[in-house]
């Protein structure tokens, strides 16, 4: 099921989780998921979309997450495994693993996006924008993002000429022309355009 703007958020009966990912648009690293189930005893206040929080306010809340939740769980997906399988499908991927992956099973998952997992242990439904409407998604993104932060800030120490910990991989104009001076790293997707074109390049 998906579920639009328009539409009223289903009531669920029995333990939701919440599933999102960070990392799609970038050139470089991986595509990580989280999966949140909360505690309704124990409320997050100021819970949202990741990309509407400061870096200060996320890492903040992620440890109130992890100290609050019922279950959590973080999945990475590597650059070599979303050339092989596409980013939807790494994507798919990694928030339907971080689901499996709970210590507590959930009756359901939402997911954020227009695309439901497919066979999924429990129901799930699709909902658009669930990053601003679902608390449980909004957990999840705010996980996933301050886990793949982490990780890029990890992959500027190994490779600090491309600047991971300024644009943490995004086709910024900076990484785009360092890029094109000194090649893709390992890290790179080879599978995005801007690689795939300074790949061709070199050769």
């Amino acid at each position: 099921m998906k579920i639009t703007l328009s539409d009223e958020l289903p009531v669920i009966n029995g333990l939701l989780a919440g599933t999102d990912e960070a990392g799609r648009g970038p050139l470089a690293g991986c595509v990580v998921a989280a999966a949140v189930i909360l505690n309704p005893e124990m409320p997050i206040d100021g819970l949202d979309d990741s990309k509407k929080l400061t870096a200060k306010k996320r890492q903040f809340l992620a440890g109130e997450i992890k100290q609050k939740a019922l279950s959590w769980a973080v999945v990475s997906i590597s650059p070599q495994q979303i050339d092989e399988m596409n980013i939807l499908q790494a994507s798919l991927t990694a928030m339907k693993a971080a689901a499996e992956k709970l210590s507590i099973r959930p009756d359901h998952v939402f997911v954020d996006g227009n695309k439901t997992l497919v066979d999924c242990f429990c129901g799930n439904t699709a909902i658009i924008k669930g990053d601003s409407r679902v608390a449980e998604i909004s957990a999840a993104s705010i996980l996933a993002k301050v886990e793949r932060d982490a990780q890029m800030l990890q992959l500027h120490k190994q490779y600090p000429e491309y600047g991971f910990d300024k644009h943490k991989g995004y086709p910024t104009k900076a990484h785009r022309e360092i890029l094109t001076v000194i090649g893709p790293c390992p890290e790179h997707r080879r599978s995005y355009a801007p690689v795939r074109e300074v790949l061709q390049v070199i050769r």
